[in-house]
């Protein structure tokens, strides 16, 4: 899989850990309710779900990331869109609102803490993920 040829473009999603921390975008305006998430943003033609979820965290952070491994996808439950996970390290630069015309704010928040931002569960493959990370 490293292309989407749906008609819609799928949506790829930056999970980023550093110092035991997961990098976490509010939302200028939410999607239902989903307000808290991980960067992320359309696969554009031509580019891979790995290749999206590194521009769109820089777009959205400012930060550079590399992309690790994809961690799974699915068709989301709460927008229907099809989301892929891609696993990323953190690289150079300072996390930081770069896009103020979506994204509100940014935290790093610890892996206890995600289900205060996002109370809805997490995609199994993505906690799999954060509990078997290097997050000390």
């Amino acid at each position: 899989m490293t292309q989407t040829s749906d008609r819609v473009p799928g949506i790829a999603a930056a999970i980023v850990v550093h110092k035991g921390r997961v990098l976490m975008v509010r939302r200028l305006v939410s999607e239902g309710e989903l307000s808290w998430q991980f960067p992320a943003g359309k696969i554009e033609a031509g580019e891979t779900p790995l290749q999206a979820a590194v521009r769109e965290t820089r777009e959205e952070t400012g930060l550079s990331v590399v992309a690790v491994r994809l961690l799974g996808d699915r068709i989301h439950p709460k927008t229907g869109r099809r989301l892929f996970y891609v696993a990323c390290a953190a690289q150079t630069g300072e996390a930081q609102v770069a896009a103020p015309d979506e994204v509100a704010e940014l935290a790093w928040v610890s892996p206890a803490e995600i289900p205060a931002y996002v109370p809805y569960g997490i995609f199994e493959p993505v906690q799999a993920y954060l509990d078997g990370a290097s997050l000390g």
